[in-house]
C-alpha cells in the first residue's frame, strides 16, 4: 500500500516516531510516497530527518504553541490569538497539502498529531484511508491520568487532540504499557527505530539533557554552575545556534542530533527531559533513570509526566535539577524486559491494521479519487 505522512514539526518526538514507521512499512513491503511537515518558526527541520525519511519532505505553516519571551513557558492566550490570526495562511497550507496528496495518491494518510491533518479530513474529505497516531490519543481511554484543575487546558487539550483525529478510520494511541482497545481506539506500541534497539547500554560518567523549548538551557546552566562536579550534556534546537557549544567545562549543549543524541542515551547515567513521550521511550528502552519536567503552561505535557509516572517509566519534577536524578534508583530490569517485549510488538499491530484497511476497501472503488 502507498502511504503519506502528515507530521506535525514540533520537537523530534513526532519526526523520530515517522522515521520509525517508515522502517516497518518498508520491510513489510509497503511504499512511502510523500511526507508533510507542519513548521515552526522557532525551529527549523532537524537535518537527519530530511536525511533518513528516503522521500520529498514538504514543509508547511501550520499552528504552533507560542511562548514567552524567555521561549520557555507556554502562553495559551497567546497561542489562540497567533492561531487565529494565520487561518488565511494555514488554509493556504491546507490546499498545498492538497495538491501533494493528490500528486502522491497514497492509500493512506497518516497524520502524526498534525492539527492540518484533522482540518484536511474536515474540509477535504479524501477518498484514501486516514489514520492518526500519537501518544496524546490515549486522552479518550478510561486508565489515561489526567493533570489536575486546568479545567480550560483540560478542554482545549482534548478538543485539540480530536480535532487532530476528525474523520479517521483508526486512532492509534501510543502508550508506555498495554492497555485494553477502545471503541474507536487502538492501544498501540512506541515506535521506536532499530538504532535504539541496536545501542550498546554503558554508565558513562554524565548525564543526558533534552528540552523541547530552548528557555530551559537557563535552568541547566544555573545548575551545572552550582554543581560543578556534575557533567551534562544537553541536546535542544534552538534556531540559529552553534553545533556544539561549551559555556562551562561541565556544561555541553548540542544541537539535536540523532545518532549523537542516541549515543549519548546510551551511555549517559539518567535523562532529564521536557515531558514529551517519545525520549521517555528510549530511554525506558535502554533500562534509564528518568526525571520528566513539564513543559510551563503546556496541559499535555502535564498529563504525559503523571502518565510516565504510572507506567515506571520515571519520576516528574518542576525543573532541570540533576540531583534527583542521583537520587533515582535504575529501572527493575523485568520492568524493562516487558517493555521492550511490548515495544518490540509493532510489526504484528502492523499486519492486523494492514488487513483491515485491505478488508475495508474491497467494497471500494478500485480507482483513487479525491475531492
Amino acid at each position: 500500500m502507498r502511504f503519506l505522512f502528515l507530521i506535525q514539526g514540533e520537537g523530534r518526538g513526532h519526526l523520530t516516531q515517522a522515521l520509525s514507521f517508515a522502517e516497518i512499512l518498508r520491510a513489510e513491503g509497503h511504499e512511502l510516497t510523500g511526507v508533510v511537515v507542519g513548521k515552526s518558526p522557532r525551529r527549523n527541520l532537524p537535518e537527519f530527518f530530511i536525511q533518513k525519511i528516503g522521500v520529498e519532505v514538504t514543509a508547511v505553516e501550520s499552528p504552533n504553541f507560542e511562548t514567552d519571551g524567555l521561549e520557555k513557558q507556554i502562553l495559551l492566550g497567546k497561542t489562540i490569538t497567533t492561531n487565529l490570526l494565520k487561518v488565511p495562511i494555514f488554509w493556504k497550507s491546507l490546499q498545498h497539502i492538497h495538491r501533494v496528496i493528490k500528486e502522491k495518491k497514497p492509500e493512506v494518510i497518516l497524520n502524526f498529531y498534525e492539527p492540518l491533518g484533522g482540518l484536511y479530513s474536515l474540509f477535504f474529505r479524501p477518498k484514501s484511508a486516514f489514520w492518526t497516531i500519537g501518544h496524546q490519543y490515549l486522552e479518550a481511554h478510561p486508565d489515561f491520568v489526567f493533570a489536575p484543575g486546568r479545567r480550560l487546558e483540560k478542554f482545549l487539550f482534548r478538543m485539540h487532540t480530536r480535532l487532530t483525529a476528525f474523520g479517521a478510520e483508526e486512532r492509534l494511541a501510543l502508550s508506555f504499557l498495554p492497555k485494553e482497545n477502545q471503541a474507536g481506539l487502538r492501544v498501540v506500541p512506541p515506535l521506536l527505530r532499530k538504532e535504539v534497539k541496536e545501542l550498546k547500554v554503558s554508565a558513562g560518567d554524565f548525564f543526558l539533557a533534552y528540552m523541547v523549548n530552548p528557555g530551559y538551557s537557563e535552568e541547566i546552566l544555573s545548575f551545572a554552575k552550582l554543581h560543578p562536579d556534575v557533567q551534562i550534556r544537553a541536546f535542544w534546537d534552538k534556531k540559529g545556534a552553534q553545533e556544539f557549544e561549551c559555556p562551562l567545562p561541565n556544561l555541553s549543549f548540542h544541537k539535536v542530533n540523532d545518532q549523537g543524541f542516541l549515543e549519548a542515551m546510551a551511555s549517559c547515567k539518567g535523562l532529564m527531559c521536557t515531558a514529551g513521550f517519545e525520549s521517555v521511550c528510549e530511554a525506558m528502552y535502554l533500562g534509564k533513570p528518568v526525571i520528566m519536567v513539564p513543559v510551563a503552561g503546556q496541559y499535555e505535557q502535564a498529563c504525559n509526566a503523571l502518565d510516565g509516572e504510572q507506567s515506571g517509566a520515571g519520576k516528574k519534577a518542576d525543573f532541570f535539577d540533576f540531583t534527583l536524578l542521583t537520587a533515582l534508583a535504575h529501572p527493575d530490569p523485568i520492568h524493562t524486559l516487558n517493555y521492550q517485549t511490548w515495544a518490540e510488538s509493532w510489526p504484528s499491530e502492523f499486519k492486523k491494521l494492514i488487513y483491515k484497511t485491505e478488508q475495508n476497501s474491497k467494497n471500494e472503488s478500485p480507482e483513487l479519487v479525491l475531492n
